[in-house]
Formats: C-alpha cells, structure tokens, sequence
C-alpha cells in the first residue's frame, strides 16, 4: 500500500460494516516499529483501502460497499479531517485505488471497472471523469464468472496505470486521461487462466513487476517496458510449501468442505533493495519469505512464517525497511515484525487491537 514522507504515523483502514473503527491512527516508533493508536474516525463506511498523498498532506480511502465511493481527508495532529463528502465513483465494491496524473483511481470489484476522479486543489475530490468497464471472464466457478479489477498501480515512471483483473486473469495497461478525463487500455496482458491475479507490485529498480495471484497461491514475475507500456509474464511460483496446510483444513470434515481450506493471497511487498519479497497468505495465516533472482525475474520460497493473527487481508512495509506489518482483518488486529536484513525473515515484534483491520499505510 501506499507509503511517504518519514513513517511516523501509520493510518489503518477497516471494514465497519463488520466492526472496525474507520480509519484509525497510530503512532509508529522507528526503533521497534510499535504502534500506539491515537485515535479514530469512522466518517466513512468501510474504509478497506487507503493512500496518502506523495506530500503526506492528504488521505484517500475507498468506501466498499455496494454503492462504491471515495472520500478525502486533510490530515491533521488530531486525525483525519473529511474534505467533503464521500464521492460516488459509479462502480460497486472499490476494493484498491491510487493517485495517478491528476486523479485518484479506483479498482472497482464487483462491477469490473475502473474509474478516474479528479483531485481538486485543495485536495478534494470531484466526480468520475471517465469509468472504464472491463469485459471478460475465467474458468474458476463462482470468482471468475465475469470481470473483477483488484488492484490500480502507476507504474514507476507515472506514465501508465496497470488495472489487475482477478475474474479476466489479466492485466490491463492504460494511458493517461485525455484532456476530457476519457481512459484509454492500450494493452491487455494474458495471464494463466483461473490463477486470479489480485495485485501487483514493481520492483525498485523499475524493470520488473510481480504479481500475486489469488486463486493460485502464485507469484508471476513479469518484465516492464515503460517506453511502450508493455507487460511480459514470465514464470510462476508457488508461495506455500507443497505440503503446506490451512487452519480451515482441521474443519474439513468432506471432500465438499475443500473449498473453505483453500489460501488466499492478498498482498505482496518487495524491499527496497529488492533483495525480497513478502507475502500474506489467508487461509494459511502466514507471511512468505521469498528471495527474488538477481535477474529480478524470478522468485523463490525461503521459509514462512505465522501472521500473528487470522486473514491478513494486507500486508506493508514501512518506510525505513526494517519493519513489516500484517493486517489481520478477522482476529483484528495488526501485528509488526523486525526484518533480518540478512534473511528476510520477518520476526514478531508485537500487536494492537484493530477490529476488521484492512490495510495499513505510513506518512
């Protein structure tokens, strides 16, 4: 999720239709990477996903319900302060948005859109320029049935938007909003069909990208052309052990029960040196320590680890690169763990309460 300035707060996003808070704010200790909550609004209905703004004056969250919305927030020493209402983004269920040429972008789930709002200068939000309808379905009965865009990412030059389609098995390159807001897909990128690819994270130097995919419990690298905005998969590798088991697995009683004792991936980090990566694993309860190639385009599977809690919905690293945090988003809370810079293995630090916690950024 989204990152900047120095990492001295962190601004967790929850679900409240199911408990949670809103979006709470905590304190971040750079040493031990604590967290201490300060407070919470809860001015928006699940806020699952959220971003600041590159000069960590501004807050964005999705509101996922049914209707779909996104709010702004100016931030203040006494939290989040709403810039208006929430604005409808004309799709249902916004699950991930980003900031990107001038407008905040949201990945629409449930109607398999994307749409482009654009930021006003006081930070505001003003109503869709331009929705995008993604078309297209897979092979994976009941998740796959028509499209589902996930996740929304610039890519490092800020030239393109990669749109992530779990229900199309599928990436989508697009250009910048015309001078009329209008979006335009210039490339649509294949990806093994009924894998569900739910997000999408670049390496640091640029030339590469990985994507997690959902229904798989795979990560695909990929090379990236930002000259001509082209996206190529290259291999896929698993991110459990093969004899890996899920909590839901003991509760098993048929063979009808082994959907409920599958893992669902949810969100992938790399470091900044680009040495690894993380990712969270519900179903599994886990983080996976992966070491990526030094020819960046490949990964593999060093060890896991527990997640300190059930359903980490996301997964982040802060800005120092010392410290990885999992949202727990069925136990509630967010656990925090120290990075050994040598192994990459991540190692409990602590936890706060955070009821229905969905993400987890830093300013």
């Amino acid at each position: 999720m989204g990152t900047t300035g120095n990492g001295r707060r962190a601004y967790i996003g929850s679900f409240t239709s199911a408990g949670g808070r809103g979006i709470v704010t905590a304190a971040v200790d750079p040493e031990s990477g604590a967290l201490s909550p300060l407070h919470a609004t809860d001015e928006v209905d699940d806020p699952s996903y959220l971003v600041p703004a590159p000069d960590g004056r501004h807050l964005y969250a999705v509101s996922e319900t049914s209707d779909g919305a996104a709010a702004a927030f100016a931030l203040t020493e006494d939290g989040p302060r709403p810039l208006g209402a929430p604005v409808p983004v004309r799709g249902a269920a916004p699950t991930h948005l980003a900031l990107w040429a001038g407008h905040l972008m949201t990945a629409n789930y449930s109607s398999g859109s994307v749409s482009a709002l654009p930021v006003r200068a006081d930070g505001g939000l003003a109503e869709p320029a331009a929705v995008v309808r993604h078309e297209g379905s897979g092979p994976h009965p009941g998740r796959q049935e028509g499209p589902h865009a996930h996740a929304v990412v610039p890519d490092p030059t800020g030239r393109w938007l990669l749109s992530v389609d779990l229900g199309t098995d599928s990436v989508r390159v697009c250009e910048p909003p015309t001078a009329d807001g209008q979006l335009a897909v210039r490339h649509e990128v294949p990806l093994r069909p009924g894998s569900g690819p739910r997000h999408l994270t670049f390496h640091p130097r640029g030339g590469h990208a990985y994507v997690v995919n959902e229904l798989a419990s795979t990560v695909t690298p990929c090379r990236w052309d930002a000259t001509t905005g082209t996206l190529t998969p290259l291999t896929e590798t698993a991110i459990l052990p093969p004899d890996a088991h899920t909590d839901a697995d003991a509760h098993a009683d048929t063979a009808g029960e082994a959907e409920a004792a599958d893992n669902y991936p949810s969100e992938l980090v790399v470091s900044p040196d680009g040495r690894f990566a993380w990712a969270a694993n519900r179903g599994h309860d886990s983080i996976s320590v992966l070491t990526i190639d030094p020819s960046m385009e490949g990964v593999s599977l060093v060890t896991t680890v527990p997640c300190g809690g059930h359903w980490p919905r996301d997964l982040a690293l802060h800005p120092g690169g010392r410290h990885l945090y999992a949202a727990n988003e069925r136990s509630g809370d967010v656990t925090w763990f120290a990075v050994d810079t040598r192994t990459g293995v991540p190692e409990r630090g602590g936890a706060i309460e955070a009821p229905a916690a969905s993400c987890v950024v830093f300013v």
